[in-house]
């Protein structure tokens, strides 16, 4: 027979389990990344295509990439900010890549853009959950997000242009 503590343990731990298995389906089943982060992506690839050819106007981005102007316009900031854009102003201006594609991975883009880069919350802070110094799922949810950003600290915008010249 457990006793009262170990009842109540046994209680709580379940309740905890329910609320993990519940938001794990609810937001992690159906996470996505930001468009902010995959309009920057493709911003940045766009640029990259372009290097050499002087600066890009924001128009002629948002014809080719079909994303709005003023969208545009709030990526771009970050990506200035951040160091990976820089502008030229003047009649002839525009936009153009600040770094080299093989500097800028799709991890950077990522940290960027979706700010904390854990997966859980409980990763990056542990006292969000009262289980979290002897949790194995919390392990487990910290090992997927270093092999997530291990991959994508992989992956550079040249490496991206490159898979296009193959196919």
């Amino acid at each position: 027979m457990l006793d009262k503590i170990q009842s109540l343990r046994l209680y709580h731990t379940k309740i905890i389990y329910i609320r993990l298995i519940y938001n794990s389906s609810v937001i992690l089943g159906s996470m996505k990344l930001t468009t902010k982060t995959r309009y920057g992506a493709r911003l940045l690839l766009d640029l990259a295509q372009r290097q050499g050819e002087g600066a890009v106007q924001m128009s002629e981005i948002s014809i080719r990439q079909n994303i709005s102007i003023k969208y545009l316009e709030q990526i771009i900031r970050p990506l200035k900010k951040a160091g990976f854009v820089k502008s030229i102003r003047g009649p002839k201006g525009g936009h153009m890549l600040e770094k080299n594609p093989d500097e800028i991975t799709l991890g950077a883009i990522t940290r960027l853009f979706e700010g904390r880069p854990e997966l859980v919350d409980c990763v990056s802070d542990p006292q969000k959950c009262p289980n979290s110094d002897d949790c194995l799922i919390r392990l487990g949810w910290e090992k997927a997000t270093k092999a997530l950003y291990k991959e994508l600290d992989s992956i550079t915008i040249a490496s991206l242009l490159e898979n296009k010249k193959i196919k």
